[in-house]
């Protein structure tokens, strides 16, 4: 038996590369063990607008740069949602597939309320990956043992989980220490984001960096197409 396993923090409405990196794996861990780190990919991303790429920020309570774990973040209010709802539907009411994504997309803004960051960014990326059709299962690491060390503890979550093989993303490669992971006989695979091709996308000059929903709505289910794993 072989397992493929990936750990990554959880981010907002992450990019297509994210959820490409949990389609290559059996089992995908939400990170959120680790620190809080502000201006990041944590609590905010970016979609298109006729005036260019714009962000869209989750506001968070944050006590300090190094006092706090992302599962730990919590929302700073409710109004948040209704405001970034407003802005998708403004800036993607004419993409090809709004209607289709806006059904199962528009009640997880409006309908439904989340305390924390980490709990925001789980459902909405199992809605997106439900969407697709990927099946793979997403887990935490607050439900496993954590060990010391930078490298050791990614080793020994993916031990815990069971893997046969852990697959980090490409900046990782300066820190992880290989050797961890040939001690438990585990292989060690470096995920490629390069080579995406671009996809009918609307205002102006392509930016591959946006978040998923772009594509979503766009593409909707031919979205697949676009990304690395194969279309169903």
């Amino acid at each position: 038996m072989t397992k493929k396993v990936a750990i990554l923090q959880s981010n907002y409405i992450p990019w297509k590369g994210y959820f490409d990196m949990i389609a290559a794996v059996d089992e995908f861990i939400l990170y959120d063990d680790m620190q809080y780190t502000r201006r990041d990919w944590r609590n905010r991303n970016q979609i298109k607008t006729p005036q260019g790429v714009q962000w869209l920020t989750v506001p968070v309570q944050a006590k300090g740069k190094y006092d706090q774990k992302i599962r730990d973040t919590i929302i700073d209010g409710s109004e948040w949602a209704g405001s970034h709802w407003k802005t998708l539907a403004q800036n993607y009411s004419r993409a090809a597939h709004f209607d289709e994504v806006a059904i199962w997309l528009k009640p997880l803004y409006l309908a439904e309320s989340y305390t924390h960051i980490s709990e925001l960014n789980r459902r909405l990326i199992e809605a997106v990956c439900q969407y697709m059709g990927i099946k793979t299962i997403i887990s935490s690491s607050c439900s496993y043992s954590l060990i010391d060390g930078k490298t050791e503890r990614l080793a020994d979550l993916c031990r815990q989980a069971g893997a046969t093989e852990y697959i980090s993303g490409p900046s990782a490669i300066n820190y992880v220490e290989k050797n961890a992971f040939e001690d438990l006989n585990m292989k060690l695979t470096w995920f490629d984001y390069a080579g995406y091709p671009e996809y009918p996308q609307l205002w102006g000059e392509f930016a591959h960096g946006v978040s998923i929903l772009d594509l979503l709505f766009n593409c909707g289910k031919d979205a697949r197409r676009y990304m690395k794993f194969p279309p169903q």
